[in-house]
């Protein structure tokens, strides 16, 4: 079992900046997936935001990149959202995702921080 605890949202005004972090419980050796979803209503496909792939490379979603920068400090088990420039809707819920190999395999999310951007 990995518990994923995300932190940093809240509410800002548009062309603002927010940083979210997302601690795990303990070390993950090997990953297919780790990165960043958001849903921006209750009901909604939650949408991939920036992730990293089995080799560490970042994927960003065409609507947030040169905006968001996602990284990660491996010393902690912590993984950061950096996002400037935001816009209305960028307003959801952000979830940290990880999608694990090694050494509890599984696919864990966890609860979400809120980001509200006011226009």
């Amino acid at each position: 079992q990995v518990d994923l605890v995300e932190s940093g949202g809240g509410l800002v005004q548009a062309g603002g900046s927010l940083r979210l972090s997302c601690e795990a419980s303990g070390r993950i050796f090997r990953f297919l997936s780790i990165g960043w979803w958001r849903r921006r209503a209750p009901d909604s496909t939650p949408e991939s935001v920036a992730t990293f792939d089995n080799r560490g490379i970042p994927n960003y979603a065409d609507s947030v990149k040169g905006r968001f920068t996602v990284s990660r400090d491996t010393a902690k088990n912590t993984m950061y959202l950096q996002m400037n420039n935001l816009k209305p809707e960028d307003t959801a819920v952000y979830y940290c995702n990880a999608n694990v190999l090694s050494p509890y395999p599984g696919n864990f999310w966890g609860t979400g921080t809120q980001v509200t951007v006011s226009s």
